[in-house]
């Protein structure tokens, strides 16, 4: 029997904000455990929270962008349940009266437009972190309690892992230009959970689901589908119930293994905050947030197709990250040359960066730098070859494109003196090559041209250089 997937996933962001969702607190990542908490944090008896207002337009901004409709009247709520590493023994959070609720993301699968549903959106706050490895035992930190979130809840319209991972690349994405979060991985800023089910091929009834936490990659996302789905199938064969519950995933050992039996929303006992005040939004502030929203990737994607000409692909992976899209649209304003632009941070750039272990907004020279690079491949300063050694140069952070140029020695050759005499005695060693090309072998060019780039180091013009061996040939054959 043939089974289809069914998935919906949860998403949660941390927010941008300077300070925490109920007090001043710093959200600065990193910085000493247990230094960034205070009495609000740790729901100690007596403290009364306020809700951070950046966080309702941060939540409100994320809404909009995911094309969801923002509600005037929204409340928080305390979802009851043991959190070890959450002092206060309850999370707020929103239930039945969200921010945001019924958007839609459509995502490109194989050449089609598939519409995702967002179900709702919430604001919460983040629980702190438990760690593991102390010699005295697990130890809590609370610098991550109270950090505010918002949960991004689909419809179950997802059907493959890699329908999965192209979703979460997208929120990622939007939340990123909209600038309501920073979503770095390696921080926890994003972090998906997986609800996934399977029933048979072409069956309305859906099967039971389980759920995985806290994936913070896209493999991880997209191994962790892979896996699940593959188990429930063999359980089903083997005719084995599929048992509702949260699975742990080790993305290390790249198996899941069953944490605790799922709860359902009565488990949580929701019931309303009465510490704080309803959140209400007029219809004139959410048309000011919807006004202030930047332009999406979807709409500079296009924009790129049509403006600077590029492929459709190029201004896909451009518009990925808002700092590639920023260092393109920097370099072209610099050097009217988009799709030269566009090869250099898609083709060569990236394998440095991944070498160096840093992003595009760490690289250690500016557009500026880039751009000047290129003119000199375009004015025939030096070849492409050259030009990738100048960028391994340029990773080093010491030096400007022009100034390694000259420091090495890397100057195209384009004395036509100079290279008629290595081009003549080249052209004299390959007789044979002389010979083909007089039969009508054209191709036989390419190897005096390969003999002289080597014989000049990669130095000579090579458009001179042709010129020269065409000449010399022509005279040789008569």
């Amino acid at each position: 029997m043939d089974y289809d997937i069914v998935i919906g996933m949860e998403i949660h962001a941390e927010l941008a904000t300077k300070s925490k969702i109920f007090c001043s607190c710093s959200t600065e990542f990193g910085a000493e455990e247990n230094t960034h908490a205070c009495p609000v944090c740790l729901g100690l008896p007596g403290v009364l929270p306020v809700i951070n207002e950046k966080v309702v337009e941060y939540a409100a901004r994320a809404g909009l962008a995911l094309n969801c409709e923002i509600a005037n009247f929204s409340k928080m709520d305390r979802k009851n349940y043991f959190y070890p590493d959450l002092p206060k023994a309850y999370q707020t959070s929103q239930f039945d009266l969200p921010i945001c609720t019924g958007g839609t993301v459509e995502i490109d699968v194989d050449g089609e437009t598939k519409p995702i549903g967002i179900t709702r959106i919430h604001i919460e706050e983040d629980a702190g972190k438990l760690l593991h490895e102390s010699a005295d035992g697990t130890l809590v930190d609370t610098n991550r309690c109270g950090v505010p979130l918002i949960e991004i809840v689909t419809e179950p319209d997802i059907t493959s892992a890699e329908e999965a991972k192209i979703f979460a690349e997208k929120i990622r994405n939007t939340l990123e230009y909209t600038g309501v979060s920073d979503c770095k991985m390696e921080e926890g800023s994003i972090r998906f959970d997986v609800n996934l089910s399977v029933k048979p091929k072409g069956s309305d009834t859906l099967g039971t689901r389980t759920e995985m936490k806290n994936l913070n990659s896209f493999r991880a996302l997209e191994r962790a589908i892979q896996y699940e789905a593959r188990r429930q199938i063999t359980e089903l064969k083997k005719g084995h119930p599929i048992i509702q519950e949260t699975r742990k995933w080790d993305d290390t050992k790249g198996v899941s293994s069953s944490l605790r039996s799922k709860e359902e929303a009565h488990d949580y006992r929701y019931f309303p905050e009465p510490d704080l005040v309803p959140i209400v939004l007029t219809d004139e502030q959410i048309q000011k947030f919807r006004d202030e929203l930047p332009e999406l990737p979807e709409q500079k994607r296009a924009r790129y197709i049509k403006e600077y000409n590029l492929p459709e692909y190029d201004a896909g992976v451009l518009t990925s990250s808002k700092d590639t899209a920023r260092f393109f649209e920097e370099t072209v304003a610099l050097i009217d040359k988009p799709k030269a632009v566009s090869n250099w941070l898609m083709v060569e750039i990236p394998p440095h960066l991944k070498e160096a272990e840093i992003t595009i907004n760490e690289l250690p020279f500016e557009p500026k730098d880039l751009a000047e690079l290129i003119a000199m491949i375009e004015d025939g300063t030096i070849s492409g070859k050259i030009a990738k050694k100048v960028l391994t140069e340029m990773f080093k952070g010491e030096k400007a494109p022009k100034a390694i140029v000259e420091e090495k020695g890397w100057a195209q050759m384009s004395d036509a003196s100079e290279l008629e005499g290595i081009i003549e005695k080249i052209v004299e060693e390959n007789p044979k090559s002389v010979a083909d090309i007089a039969s009508g072998n054209e191709k036989a060019y390419g190897f005096l041209t390969g003999q002289v780039m080597k014989a000049t180091k990669g130095q000579a013009n090579p458009k001179l250089a042709n010129e020269i061996i065409r000449k010399k040939v022509k005279e040789k054959i008569g």
